[in-house]
């Protein structure tokens, strides 16, 4: 289960918002949650939350690679973005394939700030290193994903992810762990459909390559 990344300093309302009369599961959909949190419900805001967070901490962490708390630093950020300045469900054509995949969009463009922040630190302790005469310490492998039982097939894939290019890993991330559709993951990383797909194909490939002797042994 993943924890709680954002608090709300604002009371919940008991009952949770209801979907409108037209809706018969009854059940709130995104666009509902977003419409009660923009007039005021906290606890609509929590809901979202609580559908989004996990998925966003998986792409984050995908994307971050050995990011630990970096990955729930970025999902962080996204909620406070929202929590901030909400988008219009009705009016924001950015909300025009849900609220999740904008969340998955704000996300990924904070993963990308904190990289390339990453980077430019890599870089200068390498040219200190350089000039001081050592070598850098480089990153070690996460023991947590070292410790991942081979036989969760799902936790077998996500190790296996990491070895993907960073274009194809996020791609396929998308669509295997998180069902997104080609045009749902093209919105969030700025791809075009076509390419989301070549992407997908090539990653799913090698990963079936790297999978296939560990899975029929």
């Amino acid at each position: 289960m993943v924890r709680t990344l954002f608090r709300m300093t604002k009371p919940a309302r008991s009952d949770p918002p209801q979907g409108p009369p037209d809706n018969p599961s009854g059940v709130a959909t995104d666009a509902d949650l977003l419409r009660a949190y923009r007039s005021g419900d906290a606890g609509a805001f929590r809901e979202l939350v609580e559908r989004h967070q996990g998925q966003l901490l998986r792409h984050a962490s995908m994307l971050l690679r050995h990011g630990g708390g970096a990955a729930e630093d970025a999902v962080q950020e996204a909620l406070l973005t929202l929590a901030r300045t909400p988008p219009d469900p009705d009016n924001d054509i950015a909300l025009e394939l849900g609220i999740g995949a904008w969340l998955h969009r704000v996300t990924r463009n904070q993963c990308l700030d904190n990289m390339r922040a990453d980077t430019r630190r890599r870089d200068r302790e390498e040219t200190r290193a350089q000039e001081e005469g050592a070598t850098p310490m480089g990153s070690r492998v996460d023991p947590a994903l070292e410790a991942v039982d081979a036989t969760d097939t799902q936790a077998l894939i996500e190790r296996t992810l990491i070895d993907l290019p960073e274009d194809q890993r996020e791609a396929v991330t998308l669509r295997l762990l998180h069902d997104k559709t080609y045009a749902e993951i093209a919105a969030i990383t700025g791809r075009k459909v076509g390419t989301v797909g070549w992407l997908i194909s090539r990653g799913m490939k090698s990963l079936a390559a790297q999978l296939s002797p560990i899975l029929e042994a």
